[in-house]
């Protein structure tokens, strides 16, 4: 089981946003038990809250209902992921900083899957939840590919097991 945790600044729009695209790609895809998938934040200001409206609206466009409470990521958290997708540098900063280095090889932006490489625009500041979402969309996919190839036995052990 692959073990992924998205993560953006406060855990309501992009990281909650990236969890459920990512699940609904996997499942898809006939993956959803090949991976444990959840999101969080790297502070504890939105702890508690539902994802913000425009994302659920966003997502719900697209054909995805989320339903979401934010929590904050943890070191427990890193530790136990095999992949930390973080939505910008900034977050991605913070995750390093909270391991104080340790675990690097597993923290990326979800964007360095991308053929451009890119941080996740933020709509909490620019209000374009569609382009957030095309941003996160693209990076799932590059992501899933990317596991796809990487991962292909364990995916086709899965599929052969019914998993």
């Amino acid at each position: 089981m692959i073990t992924v945790n998205f993560v953006c600044l406060g855990n309501i729009c992009r990281s909650p946003m990236a969890e459920w695209i990512f699940r609904d790609m996997v499942e898809k895809e006939g993956l959803s038990a090949s991976f444990s998938i959840t999101s969080s934040g790297t502070s504890d200001w939105e702890e508690g809250s539902q994802m913000y409206p425009p994302a659920v609206r966003v997502l719900s466009k697209h054909g995805i209902e989320a339903k979401h409470v934010a929590r904050q990521i943890t070191l427990a958290d890193i530790k136990n992921a095999d992949f930390v997708l973080c939505m910008d540098s900034g977050n991605k900063f913070d995750v390093l900083r909270l391991t104080a280095g340790m675990y690097s090889e597993k923290i990326y932006k979800l964007c360095d899957f991308c053929t451009h490489p890119r941080d996740v625009a933020d709509p909490w500041y620019t209000l374009d939840f569609e382009r957030a979402y095309k941003d996160i969309f693209d990076g799932c996919r590059a992501f899933l590919e990317y596991l796809k190839s990487d991962r292909a036995e364990g995916f086709a052990y899965d599929r052969r097991h019914g998993l």
